[in-house]
């Protein structure tokens, strides 16, 4: 269980004029678009751009919308890009075996049992999340390059996923994934009990058990319903990549880092617009200014990253606050 001191209540989402908000937030993306396409000398609106940067948002807003679950409840879990890893191993091996059905299923089922793993080891040990989320970062790992150098499996893994089962990783495919994510999410999120004490844990755990709410039945569910976005987010960054890299030395902890921008800055606009709503707006938001600085010539690599965390600084700070006591 979590050892820091809690807030004092859960974030309250004003929705009031969420309609009027988000059209106003559009209209700001568009003057920026306008920008960045006058800055970029008009290659920014071009039509094969804005493809792009729209089919490289789809995989992480399913890894922001798990994370809404995770820090809804009031825990951080770093093993989330070794998962990804682990899954996206899996979509290609069973798409291999099974096709397109081996394809969701692969990604989805090791998504889902390695959150809910992770879970269980939240909920009945005392260890902080963030230590234990590394530890099994590692083990993770540890399970990806064992399959990797492996002689049974190392030819699965090698193995590229061939482009017949490779659409759900492009357009218009994955984008009509990302709306049937949308709405399953943004029920279960605002609209069923499940997701309100999900959000009840995070506000104050001591209240919550006094309402009767089940804290370890509700932790565990988190690890499901966590879990299979995640799990989503495997199938589509590896039906679009087609091979997956092995992450050592926790350097897959690097592929959560774009998700968790899109997360925080999604909370910092959660008082006006309901977060579900917000992640995909701020995924485009992030992914457009990253997409800016390659048009621009900016490597991909260190200056790139310096403003990523940059970035995840200002979000964390002015999404916390309101906040009083230790902030995790």
């Amino acid at each position: 269980m979590p050892t820091t001191q809690q807030p004092t209540g859960p974030a309250k989402e004003k929705h009031h004029n969420q309609v009027a908000f988000a059209a106003i937030l559009l209209a700001g993306i568009i003057v920026l678009s306008v920008l960045f396409n006058f800055i970029a000398g008009g290659k920014f609106l071009e039509p094969s751009n804005i493809k792009l940067i729209i089919s490289y948002t789809v995989w992480p807003t399913f890894v922001s919308w798990g994370l809404c679950f995770l820090f809804a409840c009031g825990y951080t879990d770093l093993s989330v890009g070794s998962i990804l890893v682990l899954g996206s191993f899996a979509t290609t091996i069973f798409g291999n075996w099974l096709g397109y059905p081996g394809v969701i299923l692969g990604g989805v089922l090791t998504g889902t049992l390695a959150v809910f793993i992770n879970f269980n080891v939240f909920a009945f040990t005392n260890i902080p999340s963030w230590i234990a989320g590394i530890s099994l970062a590692m083990i993770y790992e540890a399970i990806a390059i064992f399959l990797k150098v492996n002689k049974t499996t190392s030819n699965l893994i090698y193995t590229d996923m061939p482009d017949g089962l490779r659409h759900l990783g492009n357009l218009p495919w994955s984008l009509i994934l990302a709306v049937i994510g949308f709405v399953a999410v943004y029920l279960l999120y605002n609209r069923t009990s499940v997701g309100l004490n999900i959000r009840a844990l995070g506000g104050n755990i001591d209240v919550a058990k006094a309402l009767g709410i089940n804290v370890l039945r509700t932790l565990l569910m988190v690890g499901i319903i966590s879990g299979i976005f995640i799990g989503f987010a495997s199938v589509v960054q590896q039906s679009f990549a087609g091979r997956t890299t092995i992450a050592t030395g926790l350097t897959s902890i690097y592929v959560i880092f774009r998700p968790l921008a899109i997360v925080l800055l999604a909370q910092i606009l959660q008082k006006r617009l309901n977060i579900i709503i917000a992640v995909p707006i701020c995924a485009v938001i992030i992914f457009a200014v990253f997409n800016l600085l390659t048009l621009l010539g900016i490597p991909s690599g260190t200056l790139q990253e310096a403003l990523l965390g940059g970035f995840l600084i200002v979000f964390g700070i002015l999404g916390q606050r309101g906040y009083k006591g230790v902030i995790k």
